[in-house]
């Protein structure tokens, strides 16, 4: 089993800036590949903020380029996103993403923390 205990969210102004945090906790049976954040907004489908290979390839969505950065440290199996400039369109609830190999490659899913930019 992989658990994942998010971190880091909040109420901010626009122009604010946050980090959330994602630490997963895993056996020795399981080996994490790609590590990200995706958020949903209500009435809206969940989308894809950013991801990070292992080896530290990443992908942004179009809205936070330039604005977001992921970041993870494989020795703590965490990874990090630093939000910048926040907007009020980016109110949402964030959700960490871990995918990990056992005897299958799964997705895990956090628990969801929010972030709420203020206008």
């Amino acid at each position: 089993q992989v658990q994942l205990v998010e971190s880091g969210g909040g109420l901010v102004q626009a122009g604010g800036s946050l980090r959330l945090s994602c630490a997963a906790s895993t056996s020795s049976m399981f080996s994490i590949n790609a590590m990200g954040w995706y958020r949903q907004a209500p009435g809206k489908q969940r989308e894809l903020v950013a991801a990070i290979t292992s080896g530290s390839n990443t992908n942004y969505g179009d809205s936070v380029k330039g604005r977001f950065t992921i970041s993870r440290d494989n020795a703590k199996n965490t990874v990090y996103l630093q939000m910048n400039s926040l907007i009020p369109e980016d109110t949402a609830v964030y959700y960490c993403n871990v995918r990990a190999r056992g005897s299958y490659l799964l997705d895990y899913w956090g628990q969801g923390t929010q972030v709420t930019v203020s206008s």
